[in-house]
Parts: C-alpha cells; sequence; structure tokens
C-alpha cells in the first residue's frame, strides 16, 4: 500500500540527518496521500542509519494504523491534526533542530528580518502558545496540533505562506505542499533562525523587514507573476531584458 509515497517519505527522511536537522531520532517526516485519506510517517524512535521504505507505518486520518509492523512516530497525533485542519498540505516535519529550538525555548517568533526569511515565509514564523498541564496529560501530541492551529487562526496567518510554527518549549514543525518541500521549508527555517540570532547579538536596534522588501522577495517566487528559477515561463522573459 501507498509504496511511491513511502519511498518518497523515506527519502524525506534521510535528508534530516544529511541536512544537519536531527541528532539521533530526535525527528519525523511523513506524507500524506489525500484521494486515499492515509498518510505515511516515519516509526518511533528508529536510527536512521537502519530505517528502511518498508518500516514506515500508514495511519488514517482519524489517528489509526492501518499498515505497518512498528509503532509510528509518537508525533503522530499532531501531523493527523494539522493534515486535518490544514486541508492543502501534503507533507510535515517536525524536529528539534538548535537554533529554531532556541527560539521555541524562548516562546519568540522567529522574526522577518532579511531577504533569506522572506523568500520562503511570508512573515514572521509563530511562536505558538506553550501547552498547559491539563493539556499535556489530556493529550500531550494532539494538543501539539492544537495550539499550532489555533495560532495560526488567531493571528489570521495563511498557513501556505508561514508554512511552519514553533510550539513553545519544544520546537519546530514545517510542512509543505510535498514531504520534500516540507523538508526544504525545515532547513530554511533553521537558517533564518540562526540568522536572527546573530543579528540580535549585533544589534539592539530594529532589523525587521519593511513590507515591500516582504512582498518583494516573497512574491517574486511564489506570485502568480513568479520569475525566480526555471519553472516559471516569465523567468524567461525576464532574463532576456535583464
Amino acid at each position: 500500500m501507498l509504496e511511491d509515497l513511502k519511498q518518497k517519505v523515506y527519502e524525506a527522511n534521510m535528508q534530516l540527518p544529511k541536512l544537519g536537522l536531527v541528532t539521533f531520532t530526535w525527528g519525523n517526516v511523513s506524507g500524506i496521500d489525500r484521494d486515499k485519506g492515509l498518510f505515511v510517517i516515519k516509526p518511533s524512535g528508529v536510527d536512521y542509519d537502519k530505517l528502511k521504505p518498508e518500516d514506515l507505518v500508514v495511519v488514517n486520518l482519524k489517528g489509526e494504523v492501518v499498515e505497518g509492523d512498528m509503532n509510528p512516530s509518537s508525533d503522530t497525533p499532531t501531523h493527523t491534526y494539522l493534515y486535518n485542519h490544514f486541508p492543502k498540505i501534503g507533507g510535515i516535519v517536525h524536529t528539534h533542530s538548535p537554533w529554531a529550538v532556541s527560539f521555541a525555548a524562548a516562546k519568540m517568533d522567529i522574526p522577518a528580518m532579511n531577504t533569506t526569511h522572506a523568500d520562503t515565509f511570508f512573515g514572521d514564523v509563530p511562536a505558538a502558545d506553550a501547552l498547559t498541564k491539563e493539556e499535556i496529560e489530556e493529550d500531550y501530541e494532539g494538543n501539539t496540533g492544537k495550539t499550532i492551529v489555533k495560532t495560526f487562526k488567531e493571528r489570521g496567518l495563511d498557513y501556505e505562506a508561514v508554512p511552519a510554527a514553533l510550539v513553545s518549549q519544544h520546537g519546530p514543525f514545517a510542512w509543505g505542499p510535498t514531504p520534500d518541500k516540507a523538508v526544504y521549508n525545515s532547513k530554511v527555517l533553521e537558517v533564518v533562525a540562526e540568522e536572527d540570532f546573530h543579528t540580535m547579538e549585533l544589534t539592539h536596534q530594529s532589523s525587521e523587514l519593511p513590507q515591500y522588501l516582504l512582498d518583494k522577495h516573497y512574491y517574486r517566487k511564489h506570485g502568480a507573476n513568479a520569475y525566480y528559477g526555471q519553472n516559471n515561463a516569465h523567468s524567461k522573459d525576464h532574463a532576456a531584458r535583464s
């Protein structure tokens, strides 16, 4: 079942250690088949150098295992909640990458301070509320998904335009239209978190991007008239005029 998706999710998981996003087994990637209402996720606690595509676990949108011999990631309820409430995402990544975790531990948004950030995230990456004692005892991982969705709703954020969040005192989650794009967004998040930290060390002056520069860099890659890269016909016209 879902052999092609398993291979893609496996390859996406294997990118995490290569990109320096995980230590030991501290991370996971999932990917979903929306037509079937099933997603594939890394099994819990399995070393990356021992992971095989057939080890991945298939889960439905009720969070129930429908295929697999291993226990799915302990973060499966978070992935389930996000897939149910962010219907256009196709992959999710959770890591404990140190720079993003630093902002999560400080309960701070990762602010849009440079164009590297603006190329991927249309505004600050939010730090969702830390869970209460009651929320942790009731349904820790499920409520982790709930606090992310609640934060996006309360702030009026577009989950496609800002494809990541921090859970305060925990760590980052990122997502995208595919598992590999979710990994890409996770790596960008870690890079800009480190850049922001150094910026804050260097100056106490406001370094937030002006809206016009944020708009320019985000929309040149994601807008209706995007011209960055080789996938848009408009890019060729723009290059010819440059």
